[in-house]
């Protein structure tokens, strides 16, 4: 029935989805992959564009809308065998959502071998390991993992959108996960929810934000005996690269040459990539090109070289405007995570009559410094971060104001939620 047919796989939760991509892998002519945060009305839009003919769902079909002349299959969680020949001749397309837009959504194509260019079947990262991720595997950086558990002979334990940061590692670590994923603001999480004692990782990966060398000081000392990695990955360039080394930011000889078929460069300040692990081409947007002229992806990373390291700063599009000075908020922010009470942060931009906008912070403290405080030492403690701020930055990147906060909303791809993001 769904031989040869667009189909759109719309579930509530990860293992349905993950069995779905199993059994219609290599059947559909095109599989698109719903992240679970994909509004109802935009549903529409994402069926035209990828001619969507079927779906596969555990939603009732009432709940979803209309979908005249479309097949509509229900599925479940439950594992049955499959009947479908899958034709080897004949790769199914993979359609993904990027992420951090807002409005209408914007779609990427990927095969299977793009996917899956960077899961080497040799190495310490084959085998029977025991994998889990805080991303949900209906995005880029989950289905990298999904896949490398799939395909390298070990085993996947998803997350689950009802449990907390501290349920979910007590879970992990009752499945004795042996290498674990997710956002540098994941893991920030995890340490402050009093569960990261619960797992005993071999390998620990960062991804999706800049890792800064606070967190990942922070996880060298928690997991000691872990392999500690931060990595570049998005769903339109792929799986960049990976560092092992401890420290925040690229080796410079990373650059310039290829390595397993990826070009890393800098141009204009911001990252390129070029690689087979890139995707194809966006879908329904043609005018808009994914690579340029050479075949690069311009990621619009920006990346500054400093003692023979690049760094990330922040995002092209990110950038605070202070009287027409600029100010990546990332670049602000790993000062203010060198602070040893401080567990996160979130700098942005707050309109001024003057300069058009200054820079302000928000700060969420350790754990076992969360309790209140009196005031004095609350004041005290700003002063110390704004002293770190005037050493390390120039005078229009300070903030000019600091607000101690419980917590940072963080979005459904693991990412601090940044305003207009």
């Amino acid at each position: 029935m769904l031989r040869g047919r667009s189909v759109l796989i719309l579930t509530r939760d990860q293992l349905t989805a993950a069995l779905a991509l199993i059994q219609i892998d290599g059947v559909a002519r095109r599989l698109i992959l719903c992240p679970p945060d994909l509004a109802i009305e935009h549903l529409p839009l994402v069926m035209a564009t990828a001619q969507v003919d079927a779906v596969v769902s555990d939603y009732a079909r009432a709940d979803i809308g209309a979908m005249d002349g479309t097949h509509f299959i229900t599925c479940s969680a439950r594992i049955t065998p499959t009947a479908a020949v899958r034709d080897e001749r004949a790769a199914s397309e993979w359609i993904l959502f990027t992420s951090g837009t807002s409005g209408p959504p914007k779609m990427v194509l990927h095969t299977l071998g793009s996917l899956a260019g960077a899961i080497h079947t040799g190495g310490r990262l084959a085998g029977a390991n025991i994998w889990s991720t805080f991303y949900d595997i209906r995005r880029y950086g989950g289905l990298q993992i999904f896949l490398r558990a799939l395909m390298g002979g070990g085993s996947l334990a998803l997350s689950s959108a009802a449990e907390s940061t501290a349920d979910f590692l007590i879970r992990a670590g009752s499945h004795a996960v042996t290498h674990m994923t997710g956002t540098p603001s994941h893991w920030r999480r995890a340490l402050m929810s009093g569960a990261a004692p619960r797992i005993l990782p071999q390998y620990v990966r960062l991804s999706g934000e800049i890792a800064d060398q606070a967190i990942l000081d922070s996880l060298r000392a928690e997991y000691p005996l872990a392999t500690i990695a931060h990595a570049f990955a998005s769903t339109e360039a792929g799986v960049g690269f990976e560092v092992e080394d401890g420290l925040a930011g690229i080796p410079a000889n990373y650059l310039g040459h290829s390595n397993h078929g990826v070009e890393l460069k800098v141009e204009d300040g911001s990252l390129r990539i070029r690689s087979p692990r890139t995707a194809r081409r966006y879908l329904g947007n043609e005018s808009a090109p994914l690579l340029d002229a050479e075949g690069f992806v311009d990621t619009g990373d920006i990346l500054e070289l400093h003692d023979g390291r690049y760094h990330f700063s922040g995002r092209r599009g990110g950038i605070i405007n202070v009287g027409g000075l600029k100010v990546h908020p990332e670049e602000v922010e790993a000062v203010i995570n060198r602070h040893p009470r401080v567990q996160m942060s979130l700098v942005r931009s707050r309109k001024n009559p003057v300069t058009g906008a200054i820079v302000v912070a928000e700060i969420v403290l350790k754990p076992e410094l969360a309790a209140a405080e009196p005031a004095g030492e609350n004041a005290a403690l700003k002063t110390e971060i704004l002293e770190n701020c005037h050493r390390a930055l120039a005078a229009h990147k300070v903030p000019a104001a600091i607000r101690i906060v419980p917590s940072l909303e963080v979005t459904p791809s693991g990412k601090v939620a940044r305003p207009n993001a």
